[in-house]
């Protein structure tokens, strides 16, 4: 949260005592306009609410009750929040209690990661049809410079929308500390001339990989970024349980996530709007 929060504020709930906690959820919280706003930071697609590996299920049911209580009593105008998919639907009920409508998003996951061998082949044939050319024209680059990967993030979503909504220097901060904890990839495909055609960035930790930043050069060859996530998927294999893509609710994208063999998983989310359209803010 820190290197994700830099420059703006953020705070947790906690249940527990005397530093035995059994449930956990951070947030980011403002102002604007006198509005106060709960909300997920850039590059969090969740985040939380935590409980510990075997918790029973009256144990999990008080705990989440105890945080939607403590999120209730934030007082925020306009509230949204996404659990990982290990939250069940019925366990959002806690939150429906305290005032929250629940509803639901979809990210594309392995999980668990194939074997690298029956990777490709879980594949739709689109997805495996002009790898070999791909392979042939560009080199795996598994060090990509920090720099050198926001410079050409930026320029490709410049290419494309006109501006990049993340800064410079927030992709470098958070690249540079999950690769500095050991807890990311940074790859890149190369030409012969060591011009870097596609990118991309990978945190992830020992349950799973999530998919969150990359970038196309404006000649990359199709199926580059195809061959850039099985090779990722294959050298994550053994350091992780699955892999998230991130993502998934335009069309466009979810085909191209479903159509590596990946499964439809549901995001449970949590709203509370006290302002009109506040769900329409809130892009629900």
């Amino acid at each position: 949260m820190e290197t994700v929060c830099k420059g703006k504020r953020w705070d947790v709930i906690l249940v527990g005592n005397d530093g035995h906690y059994c449930g956990a959820m951070p947030f980011l919280y403002g102002r604007k306009l006198g509005l106060k706003y709960i909300l997920l930071p850039q590059l969090t697609p969740w985040s939380g609410p935590w409980l510990p590996d075997g918790m029973d299920a009256l144990g999990r049911k008080a705990t989440l009750g105890a945080l939607a209580y403590g999120l209730r009593n934030q007082k925020a105008l306009l509230c949204m929040q996404r659990f990982a998919p290990g939250i069940a639907a019925g366990e959002c009920q806690r939150f429906a209690e305290y005032g929250f409508d629940i509803t639901a998003r979809h990210t594309y996951r392995f999980d668990p990661i194939p074997e690298p061998s029956a990777l490709r082949g879980l594949a739709a044939k689109e997805r495996r049809k002009g790898i070999d050319a791909v392979e042939t024209a560009y080199t795996v680059d598994r060090n990509v410079n920090v720099d050198e990967f926001a410079d050409f993030h930026t320029a490709y979503w410049e290419r494309r929308s006109g501006h990049d909504l993340l800064s410079r220097e927030f992709i470098k901060r958070v690249c540079a500390t999950a690769l500095a904890r050991k807890q990311a990839l940074l790859y890149g495909l190369r030409d012969e001339k060591g011009t870097l055609m596609a990118a991309r960035f990978v945190v992830y930790d020992s349950h799973c990989a999530y998919s969150l930043l990359s970038a196309l050069h404006a000649d990359a060859l199709r199926n580059s970024m195809t061959l850039l996530v099985w090779t990722m998927i294959t050298d994550l294999h053994d350091r992780t349980k699955a892999f998230d893509f991130e993502g998934g609710m335009d069309p466009g994208i979810g085909h191209f996530y479903h159509s590596f063999g990946t499964t439809k998983t549901e995001i449970p989310c949590i709203y509370r709007s006290r302002i009109p359209f506040g769900k329409k803010l809130l892009h629900l």
